[in-house]
């Protein structure tokens, strides 16, 4: 089966990965700056598909059907972002006869919309956030919903997803802009201006479960993922197992998932996101109908390769497991690591890659991207790669996350490796206790502006300045006006055989 990866960056590759093992060519499609990407170089066969702009390229579907037709691709593997969760481009696959390595359109659209999907829950008995269930009309309803539910509320577009299209709202004088906001950036975002309302949980965790199901109605679910670390509504730290669900919260959360899984007839990987409160209570927020960037924790943690999974449900395969059959094995951490300046608000640091050392040793996973040589454009989400510590336990995972940090090195552009390297030695961290807010609350105490170099880049510095120090001293340098050696040995072979 050849597969056509619509996609870029380190998922593209993951992907192509997983392909190759199993004896399946790969297809690339890239835009113009993406010519000399790393997935590109991959890939068996690349195919051009538009300009820079995501609505010219990785989101038309018709260049991306028309490349697969083409290059002889059976099937079409979205990753996740772009068309991963656009029940159009899953239908228009099925109806070109192509197979679409992911759930059905109608699982997609059945968990698409926020406020359908909450209605579909609240049907099937899984707990969901107190809120509305359909998209309001008019600013007056949101209006008399926080006048019934009581701030905090948070508004959300009902079409949102990765972060955008949602705010908090803790007083009725911030009520009215906040609407006007979400609105706009719903329309901006999703083509969809439609918004919704849900009570605020306090202090909240954010885990998720992932879930894996066949075409035959077999369902199981993989443990669940701590995502509560979170900058702007973008996680940038996940764990599993979460380090505050014990056996039998992660059976009820088990449960809970593949109930909710079962209740739109779901096949292939999906995660389901959750809210917990600090007394253990949790509720439904959302379904993400594709594979998660923080997948590698999971497979890394229960021993399961997800996106192999994918290929064989995709075949029309069983699953072959049951869920007595799953057990977690160690802790696993993930950093994604973005080019971005933590000592300037992070913001975007595009850029030539001058020089990339990736860490290696027991137990650490580089889910990879880009390489030396390579410019990061201005173009696309700024995520160069996901590092990955696995150790037997939290704390053992913790440190060889910060071992691994310290050996990573990407020169020409800045990372957010130094805000890592911060977060793996904060005492609060390493003692799990954190909640949704915790980096808002923390990044004051980062000072990488006056931060001191670290030990190695200390040494590395003191032996250049005594190198140059002897050489001054013994004045061994040649001057300026005499030829290098190199030069002279040019010149004795070039008059060679002449006399």
């Amino acid at each position: 089966m050849k597969v056509l990866v619509a996609n870029r960056g380190e998922i593209a590759v993951r992907v192509m990965r997983a392909c190759r093992e199993v004896g399946y060519p790969t297809v690339a499609v890239y835009s113009e700056p993406d010519r000399a990407a790393l997935h590109v170089l991959h890939a068996d066969e690349a195919m051009p598909i538009g300009p820079a702009p995501s609505r010219e390229s990785y989101l038309r579907i018709d260049r991306i059907l028309d490349a697969a037709k083409k290059t002889g691709a059976e099937a079409i593997h979205p990753g996740y972002g772009f068309l991963a969760e656009n029940a159009n481009f899953a239908r228009a696959c099925r109806d070109a006869g192509i197979i679409f390595i992911g759930p059905s359109p109608e699982s997609i659209e059945g968990m698409g919309s926020k406020t359908e999907s909450r209605q579909r829950m609240q049907a099937a008995g899984v707990p969901v956030v107190p809120g509305l269930t359909e998209a309001v009309k008019s600013f007056d309803e949101i209006e008399a919903f926080a006048r019934e539910a009581g701030f905090p509320i948070m508004i959300k577009a009902s079409a949102g997803g990765g972060g955008k299209g949602m705010r908090l709202v803790e007083r009725g004088e911030d009520l009215r802009p906040s609407f006007d906001r979400v609105t706009s950036e719903a329309q901006s975002f999703f083509g969809d201006a439609a918004v919704y309302a849900e009570k605020f949980v306090a202090s909240p965790r954010h885990i998720e479960v992932q879930v894996l199901g066949d075409q035959h109605g077999n369902i199981v679910h993989v443990g669940e993922r701590e995502c509560t670390l979170q900058r702007r509504h973008q996680k940038v730290v996940e764990e599993s197992p979460s380090p505050v669900v014990d056996a039998e919260l992660r059976a009820q959360l088990g449960a809970m998932a593949v109930k909710a899984a079962a209740a739109v007839n779901y096949y292939s990987a999906g995660t389901i996101e959750c809210l917990m409160g600090p007394d253990k209570q949790f509720y439904f927020l959302e379904m993400n109908t594709r594979l998660q960037v923080e997948h590698p924790v999971t497979e890394m943690v229960w021993g399961i390769d997800l996106v192999k999974a994918q290929l064989r449900v995709a075949r029309g395969e069983k699953l072959g497991i049951a869920q007595s059959d799953l057990a977690p094995n160690g802790h696993a951490i993930e950093c994604r690591v973005y080019a971005e300046d933590p000592a300037r608000n992070f913001a975007p640091s595009p850029g030539l890659i001058r020089h990339l050392d990736l860490p290696q040793g027991p137990g650490v996973r580089n889910d990879n991207g880009v390489y030396a040589g390579y410019t990061v454009p201005v173009y696309y989400d700024p995520m160069l790669s996901k590092l990955i510590a696995h150790a037997g336990s939290r704390g053992e995972a913790i440190d060889r996350m910060l071992r691994a940090l310290q050996e990573y090195r990407v020169d020409g552009i800045r990372t957010t490796i130094p805000f890592f390297t911060f977060l793996m030695q904060h005492s609060d961290f390493r003692a799990a206790n954190f909640d949704t807010g915790f980096i808002d609350r923390v990044l004051p105490q980062l000072d990488l502006e006056h931060r001191p170099a670290d030990d190695a880049t200390r040494d590395a510095a003191l032996v250049a300045a005594a190198i140059v120090a002897f050489e001054d001293a013994q004045n061994v340098r040649l001057p300026e006006e005499i030829v290098s050696r190199w030069r002279q040995a040019a010149r004795i072979e070039a008059t060679r055989g002449r006399d």
